[in-house]
């Protein structure tokens, strides 16, 4: 039986396989993986020494009998490589378990692992998260029932302390959340909810900032989203400030009243200093009288005229 086209078959996949094992190995070498990279050379020496064992026996008269170990030696390759690589995104932190015991972070790119269970890598997401927080109702400090609601951001600054720390960080994270804002707005009035709103986003970020920080969990922003109040105090607020309004339509007007007041007696004091000051007044009421198309015309009589029949009647 002629066997060398089956071994040139071989060798040639044999080959290929060799160079796709170094290639790993390069890998694994450079990212400092050393762990990886000696488990790899030493599986690559074995697998290389059997390859040419096997391959020597194809030259003999029971060639035959290494057509299976063949087969076996070009799948090993193609089941034990896939399974030691692990490619982490450039938003992700993979954090490494090697036996159930922490052994390190994988940075993003082509990462080489042990296999069959060695190595298990987690993926940590560390872009911002967005969780909403359940709307619910809350006592103010001066006994009034609210509705709230808020949204906070956040995101993983510790992939190795999110992983090992707290089961769900998500999760943990609204829920401490809720309870931070039924803490927090309790312990202030209902004006200062409404008036004061950035300074209690302020607060609540600090305090879930702080209380999520052991979980490697760092808070950006917290944002009441709305304030519902109940039927009845939205009318008592609807009245007070209609109420408002009016005091101020008032006092406008009262002030209006009063400068305009101001400015006649101004000008009163003025003309009683230039008598003739009134005369020219009554003549330029005349041209206003005539542009209205009026029957009736009164002419008021010059006050200097009534001064000369004063006089008359005197002497």
């Amino acid at each position: 039986m002629n066997s060398y086209p089956v071994v040139t078959i071989f060798a040639i996949i044999f080959l290929i396989e060799a160079v796709w094992w170094i290639v790993w190995m390069a890998i694994a070498l450079s990212r400092k993986i050393y762990a990886n990279f000696y488990f790899m050379l030493v599986s690559f020496l074995i697998w290389g020494v059997i390859d040419i064992v096997v391959l020597r026996g194809w030259s003999s008269i029971e060639s035959l009998l290494y057509i299976a170990p063949s087969i076996v030696l070009t799948i090993i390759p193609l089941i034990l490589l896939p399974g030691m690589v692990s490619i982490i995104a450039e938003y992700q932190r993979g954090v490494l378990f090697r036996f159930g015991r922490l052994s390190g972070l994988l940075q993003p790119g082509l990462n080489v692992i042990f296999p069959f269970g060695i190595d298990r890598v987690w993926k940590v997401d560390l872009r911002t998260l967005t969780i909403d927080v359940a709307k619910q109702e809350i006592i103010t400090k001066d006994n009034v029932p609210i509705m709230v609601d808020a949204v906070v951001y956040f995101n993983v600054s510790d992939p190795i302390l999110a992983t090992t720390k707290v089961v769900n960080y998500t999760q943990s994270t609204t829920l401490l959340a809720q309870t931070i804002l039924r803490s927090i707005l309790g312990q202030h009035e209902l004006d200062e909810m409404l008036t004061k709103r950035a300074e209690l986003n302020e607060k609540l970020r600090e305090l879930l900032d702080k209380d999520t920080d052991p979980w490697g969990i760092k808070v950006t922003a917290v944002e009441i989203k709305s304030i519902e109040l109940p039927d009845t105090m939205k009318r008592a607020m609807a009245k007070q400030a209609e109420a408002e309004r009016e005091r101020r339509a008032k006092i406008i007007s009262a002030d209006g009243e009063y400068q305009a007041a101001q400015k006649l007696l101004e000008a009163a004091q003025l003309i009683s200093k230039e008598p003739a000051a009134l005369q020219l007044r009554y003549l330029q009421t005349l041209p206003e009288i005539a542009a209205e198309k009026n029957s009736t015309i009164l002419f008021p009589l010059p006050i200097e005229l009534l001064k000369a029949f004063s006089n008359i009647n005197n002497k």
